[in-house]
């Protein structure tokens, strides 16, 4: 996606979840937001007559948008492996051509106070919320319990999120490929043992009969 195609609106947006990632909420300014849009600065009243604090609102709702559509895609994969795969390598992919300055918009906004604006962190967590919900689905399809899947959808998500942080402090992609080592592992084992609980329910109900 491009910040300067589109409206001015929609570059607005883009550009602040592009800002987000790399700066953080408390460095993603309407200034540095128009400069990196290039949007006439009537626009910013036009479109957020909240200003910078609906701004920052609208663009984690689209972040969290687009990220779940990736992780809803994933996990209509066959495989659940490699749809967990396929978004650890979107991330790889983000960090190596931004040189490990892109991160997660989303975590941006939620480590941070913002005391004047605290719809924002409740933004956030939604965002959450809405990811695990998809990677829940994903995982009870296979065979999982709801309980066993919130958990496991819980643990990928902070693993990825905080293997993010990690490459970009490191400029490394090592804490990355650690995290998606383990938690391929993880699924694995955890998809066989689901699997054979399965197939062991309808021995265990011929025997009580």
């Amino acid at each position: 996606m491009n910040a300067r195609r589109g409206n001015s609106r929609e570059r607005m947006v883009l550009s602040a979840a592009a800002l987000l990632g790399e700066f953080g909420a408390s460095g993603t300014s309407i200034d540095r937001v128009l400069e990196h849009s290039g949007a006439p600065r009537g626009s910013v009243y036009h479109h957020f007559p909240g200003g910078r604090a609906q701004l920052i609102d609208e663009t984690v709702a689209y972040a969290g948008d687009f990220i779940a559509g990736m992780i809803e895609t994933g996990t209509q994969a066959d495989d659940p492996v490699e749809g967990i795969d396929a978004f650890f390598a979107v991330w790889r992919e983000r960090l190596l051509k931004s040189d490990f300055r892109a991160g997660c918009p989303i975590v941006a906004v939620a480590v941070e106070a913002n005391d004047d604006a605290p719809q924002l962190a409740r933004s956030a967590a939604a965002v959450f919320a809405r990811w695990q919900d998809a990677l829940v689905v994903l995982f009870v399809r296979n065979g999982l319990s709801a309980e066993r899947g919130k958990r496991l959808a819980a643990f990928v998500l902070a693993a990825i999120e905080g293997a993010v942080v990690m490459c970009r402090a490191e400029r490394s992609i090592a804490p990355l490929e650690a995290a998606a080592g383990e938690i391929r592992d993880l699924l694995l084992h955890a998809l066989a043992n689901a699997r054979a609980d399965q197939d062991a329910r309808p021995d265990r109900g011929a025997e009580t009969k």
